[in-house]
């Protein structure tokens, strides 16, 4: 028997149970993987509560990184002992896991354990945030909301090699000097940020606002936005945007709002490899600092949503088994 955590039903934290489980086996294509670290996500906190719909009993958890230790049929391109990691995994809050071959991410020398489990889905959706919901070229500014989140700390410094001025909005002082040390150009608090926003560029706007914050921030993205700005709406964490009116953009400025999801980013294999490759390159060549602030064992996996719930962390949060 191997352990994972359970939920047999919706509910609060309380509801993910750390359990007695038979161990997988790989299918044709798959992998077994043990799992070294398995990335924690807000995802999972919707689909633990039933605001998003699973079937239970339930093992939360996409992300993670480990060492595959068998190898289903037709499997060519790793082998026992290959590491790999992960963005698109099922029940990933275990000891063991299953992984679609196809999915799986080559982990490079120079990449630890944590780093590879921390940057999957983070680092892939700052990844695509940047090169093709909007494409940033050196000299654009951008507004990015939770500038101190896993995916705001890791989008902050690619942005800030790319060229662009980067204002961030955050919830602390704390928070703040982390997004100021992975590189920030100014940093607001939440209060009155669209208004703040025009003053430091001089009453133009930014060229686009990355905003994964949802319905408390959604109003005064679309202020702070330039003339044929873009929204880029990748989340809600604060809660779903409710329903608006297409004609404010024409009268913001002819503006475009668009609300990606990575699954959409990640089409086929050359994708996958393409975007993989460089954030994990990033990460072993040092351009890249990932911040894990926080982990905990498996069995805590509640703890670790109450924490995240309750936005008393920062960078990415891990479970280790």
């Amino acid at each position: 028997m191997t352990h994972a955590i359970v939920a047999k039903q919706p509910g609060g934290p309380d509801v993910l149970e750390y359990a007695s489980v038979e161990p997988p086996v790989p299918g044709p294509g798959q992998l077994l993987v043990k799992v070294a670290a398995a990335g924690v996500n807000f995802i999972e906190t919707y689909q633990r509560s039933g605001a998003y719909k699973v079937n239970y009993p339930f093992t939360p958890g996409a992300e993670a990184a480990g060492t595959v230790e068998a190898v289903g049929e037709g499997v060519q391109d790793f082998a026992i002992g290959s590491r790999i990691a992960t963005a698109e995994g099922a029940k990933t809050y275990a000891d063991y896991t299953l992984v679609d071959a196809a999915k799986a991410l080559p982990v490079p020398d120079g990449v630890d354990d944590q780093t590879a489990a921390a940057l999957p889905l983070q680092g892939i959706t700052a990844h695509y945030l940047m090169n093709s919901s909007f494409r940033v070229e050196p000299g654009h500014t951008v507004l990015l909301h939770a500038g101190a989140g896993g995916v705001g700390l890791l989008l902050t410094q690619l942005l800030k090699a790319r060229g662009a001025r980067v204002i961030t909005t955050v919830s602390s002082d704390e928070k703040a000097k982390l997004s100021k040390l992975a590189g920030a150009d100014d940093v607001l608090r939440y209060d009155g940020f669209a208004d703040k926003v025009r003053e430091l560029t001089d009453g133009e706007g930014v060229n686009v606002v990355f905003d994964g914050v949802g319905r408390d921030t959604f109003d005064d993205s679309l202020k702070s936005l330039r003339i044929r700005g873009t929204m880029v709406l990748f989340g809600a964490a604060s809660g779903p945007v409710p329903p608006f009116d297409p004609q404010r953009l024409n009268s913001g400025g002819s503006l475009s709002v668009t609300r990606p999801t990575m699954a959409h980013f990640l089409q086929n294999a050359r994708e996958r490899r393409w975007r993989s490759t460089e954030i994990f390159e990033a990460a072993a060549n040092g351009t890249l600092t990932v911040r894990v602030g926080a982990s905990y064992p498996l069995a805590e996996a509640a703890q670790a949503h109450r924490d995240l719930e309750g936005r008393l962390t920062t960078g990415k949060v891990l479970l280790i088994p």
